[in-house]
């Protein structure tokens, strides 16, 4: 069967009366396209990494997010399937995903997390003319620089990290800091370059910018030297998630004091937990929050529990936002064609989503109208409003 070509018309415009009851926001009424109540039968790619060291921290909350999404929507009359590819946590293996997805004709693949795999596996959607779109990667430009098939929801770094700074600043009054960065890394390095911008912009003295690369696990050298610096107020650690907790932990062994902060900008709360009593005090910046007192994110909060057991992880809420988006573009393009569903999402205006109004720039960069960064602080184990 060639997944591109169905024409099958089983996907309601019903899921429009499942987004405003989530948002609980009749304006919403005012987006629902005009026409007849009809459908398309609709399968998704979704390469995200089942297995690895990536699985947990990212990959398998995407694919939660992703499935209740799916349950939502296909409940409120949507027709919507998924074929499944392990990104296995590397680069060979987001490529090999991708490829595999483009093989099955799937007009559109969802996932691809890591931003330094999302440069190497997206341009093979891109020259397939198949749309890619990632829940969460977040290094600053990347979907411009695939092209117009590539797509993000994530909360770009030049976005997020402007305003976790101000805030923090604002509250602290750090006046001498240092910067840990993973240099291999293209949302370790693009974060580490927007903290750099936000604190010249405000006057705050950098006295170290200390590097290591992806799948380093021994900071000791790095940390000690930051440590013997006289008047230090700050560690801005920019990592994922392995090397993140371990120098959390190793900050705190080589002797750093509780005095000097550790501002983590993607700090989670199972990363937090992973550092153990080291994570106590330390920062971070998000976009969304579970502790966000809106109908529309309390009702997702609950409903990701009551299927998971737990609560929700930023990156299953991206993801659970993003096939909303894609959703809504395939209904906006009356069309499984690739092209098609790439013009729709291009055109996507003011959709509700749990993280807010959502719309695209230009280049397939997500806009989150009105959004403000959010500040956490941990606190007896757990993040909360800093």
């Amino acid at each position: 069967m060639n997944i591109r070509k169905i024409t099958t018309y089983t996907f309601v415009l019903g899921i429009f009366a499942l987004v405003i009851g989530l948002s609980g926001c009749e304006k919403a009424m005012e987006m629902m396209p005009d026409g007849d109540m009809g459908t398309q039968e609709i399968t998704i790619g979704i390469a995200v990494a089942e297995t690895g060291e990536y699985a947990e921290p990212y990959g398998l909350p995407m694919k939660r997010g992703l499935e209740l999404a799916q349950d939502e929507l296909n409940l409120a009359g949507a027709n919507i399937s998924f074929i499944y590819q392990d990104a296995k946590s590397t680069i060979e293996g987001a490529k090999a995903a991708v490829q595999a997805l483009v093989d099955q004709d799937v007009p559109a693949i969802v996932g691809i997390g890591i931003s330094t795999h999302l440069k190497e596996a997206f341009p093979i959607a891109q020259e397939a003319g198949v749309v890619a779109f990632s829940p969460i990667s977040s290094a600053a430009g990347l979907s411009g620089e695939v092209g117009d098939y590539a797509f993000r929801a994530g909360i770009a770094t030049n976005i997020l990290i402007p305003g976790g700074v101000m805030k923090t600043h604002a509250k602290l009054g750090y006046s001498n800091v240092a910067l840990i960065y993973d240099e291999a890394d293209a949302y370790s390095t693009s974060s580490n370059n927007e903290i750099k911008k936000a604190l010249e912009a405000a006057g705050v003295t950098i006295l170290a910018e200390k590097t290591f690369k992806t799948k380093d696990m021994d900071f000791r050298t790095q940390l000690t030297e930051i440590m013997n610096m006289e008047q230090l107020d700050a560690l801005f650690i920019s990592a994922l998630a392995g090397e993140m907790t371990e120098i959390i932990k190793q900050g705190r062994e080589v002797g750093i004091p509780d005095t000097v902060h550790f501002i983590v900008p993607d700090l989670t709360d199972a990363e937090a937990e992973a550092a153990g009593a080291a994570a106590e005090g330390a920062i971070a910046f998000a976009g969304w929050s579970s502790l966000t007192d809106t109908p529309a994110n309390q009702a997702f909060v609950q409903s990701y529990m009551t299927k998971y057991g737990f609560s929700p992880e930023p990156w299953a809420a991206q993801a659970y936002a993003t096939l909303y988006i894609l959703a809504n573009a395939v209904v906006k393009a009356q069309s499984t064609d690739s092209s098609a569903i790439r013009d729709a999402l291009a055109r996507t205006s003011h959709f509700p989503t749990i993280l807010g109004p959502f719309s695209f720039d230009p280049n397939g960069e997500a806009i989150y109208e009105n959004i403000e960064t959010i500040v956490l602080i941990v606190k007896d184990g757990k993040q909360q409003d800093f």
